[in-house]
Parts: C-alpha cells; sequence; structure tokens
C-alpha cells in the first residue's frame, strides 16, 4: 500500500484523460472512501468508487470548465457529477448531504493516484465476491459515523465548513 502524505503540503493535481479539464488539490483530504455500492460499480462501471473528500475551495481550477450533470443516487438525493465536456471523464462528484462545499474527487482522475488510499470500506455487503480487502483498513457493511473513523484535524475541517454554511 502506498505510504499517505500527510500535513498541508500535500498538492497533488489531476484531471481527465483528455487534459482539457486539470485541477490541484490544494492540501490532502479530509477523508477517503472506497464504496462497494451497487450505484457506484454501476456508475464507475467498475467494482467500487475511491472519492477523496477535500473542501471545495480547496480544489484550484487549472483548465477547463467542467461539465455539471444531475444523477440520481440510492439516497434518492441525487449527486452532481463534474466531467469533462470532451471525454466525459468524472473528475469529482458533489453529494446533496454536502453540497457545493466539498468534492469527492475521484482519485483515479490524480496524475499519482497512489498517494490516497482509502481510509475506510464502505457498503461491503455489496461488494463484488473476488475483490479482496487489505488488512488494517476498517470496513463498512454500509456507511460509517465520521466522528469514529475520521482524524480529529478532518473532523475540525468538517465542523468549520458547516460553521460557514451556517452562518
Amino acid at each position: 500500500m502506498a505510504e499517505r502524505i500527510s500535513g498541508e503540503a500535500f498538492v497533488q493535481e489531476g484531471g481527465c484523460d483528455c487534459r482539457t479539464v486539470r485541477y490541484r488539490m490544494e492540501s490532502r483530504p479530509m477523508f477517503v472512501n472506497c464504496c462497494h455500492c451497487r450505484w457506484c460499480q454501476r456508475e464507475s462501471g467498475s467494482a467500487f468508487a475511491i472519492n477523496a473528500m477535500i473542501e471545495a475551495d480547496r480544489v484550484t481550477l487549472l483548465a477547463g470548465t467542467p461539465e455539471v450533470i444531475d444523477t440520481p443516487s440510492a439516497s434518492g438525493r441525487g449527486q452532481r457529477v463534474s466531467r469533462c465536456p470532451h471525454c466525459k471523464v468524472a473528475v469529482w462528484s458533489n453529494y446533496s448531504g454536502a453540497g457545493a462545499s466539498v468534492h469527492f474527487i475521484r482519485v483515479g482522475t490524480l496524475d499519482n493516484p497512489d498517494v490516497l488510499p482509502p481510509d475506510i470500506h464502505i457498503f461491503t455487503t455489496t461488494k463484488q465476491p473476488w475483490v479482496v480487502l487489505p488488512p488494517g483498513v476498517p470496513v463498512m457493511d454500509e456507511y460509517y459515523d465520521a466522528n469514529v473513523h475520521w482524524p480529529p484535524e478532518s473532523l475540525e475541517r468538517r465542523a468549520a465548513l458547516r460553521a460557514r454554511s451556517a452562518g
């Protein structure tokens, strides 16, 4: 497993296949989920989706303008998927629970995706049976309690986001 880069010195760039949309994460994410739900399997065309949750104001758009597509979700509240308008690669999503203030960066769109291994595996009741989960990473049947699994710094960042949106 790749060693996770820590601290505010974390800066990573990524983008779509055709390089029309490019972005930079200005800090490490709050948390990285590997979701094994059927919705993520269908939407990604793969066995899971790996999303790095980061404040939208910590993501700098370097090139292009993503096309935002509203898609359904299992919660019924939907999500907004930001895709390259040319190659259609999804670079991040915004879920209704967090709104526009948190981007769920698709880790596979990073230039160096190895730097963000999952912090947790979720919705594993629908995990593909041939996927072997690594030891030492929490595994949840469904979703999880962030207060239990997120590091204190990430909980502080989430609280600051909530305070800004309530103010």
